[in-house]
């Protein structure tokens, strides 16, 4: 299995300090956040006991953010979560909402497919720069979410066609959520 596939295991210690098992470091809340946004799959081990805590942390990232002002979720879906889950065994939400994101990913991802194939722009030289040009705009409107705009099975590959590299490209990126961020 590919380094990629597998979950990235950051192990919990007693001290509460989140320790990266890839890169021997301490990581933050922050910092696992931007592994998700990156489209990393994350698994947080409690080194005592052994427990699974990830649901735990991708809450909590979840609230500092809105404790921040950035609305994360509207008001309505928190009410519709609280509401599930005090229904006797926990409702059909969490199983919708992974149906609703796992559709959304694959629609975008059929929509990026569709417009290459039926666009007879794509025999243009420097039509692959342009395209992921489009999917890290797409990614940029998706909030940053993995598979927004591209494949979440497929992972990104820069074009060297016309000598635009990935970091160009994560540079009009990063360009490109500061514009909109500004705009919120």
């Amino acid at each position: 299995m590919a380094e990629k596939d597998k979950p990235l295991l950051i192990k919990r210690y007693a001290s509460r300090r989140l320790y990266n098992t890839e890169t021997s470091d301490y990581v933050t809340l922050e910092d696992i956040a931007g592994f998700i946004r990156e489209g990393r799959e994350v698994q947080i081990i409690d080194l005592k006991s052994g427990d699974d805590l990830t649901r735990q942390y991708l809450l909590q990232i979840i609230a500092e953010h809105e404790s921040r002002g950035e609305n994360v979720l509207p008001v309505d879906v928190l009410n519709d979560l609280v509401r599930s889950y005090m229904v006797p065994g926990g409702g059909i939400m969490p199983q919708f909402l992974q149906s609703s994101f796992d559709m959304l990913r694959d629609s975008q991802s059929q929509m990026t497919e569709t417009m290459t194939a039926m666009n007879p722009m794509a025999n243009i030289p420097g039509f692959e720069a342009m395209k992921a040009q489009q999917e890290a705009f797409l990614k940029a409107m998706g909030g940053g979410w993995p598979g927004m705009g591209v494949s979440a099975r497929e992972p990104e590959k820069p074009s060297s066609s016309d000598g635009e590299g990935l970091d160009d490209i994560k540079k009009q990126l990063a360009e490109l959520q500061d514009k909109l961020s500004k705009l919120k």
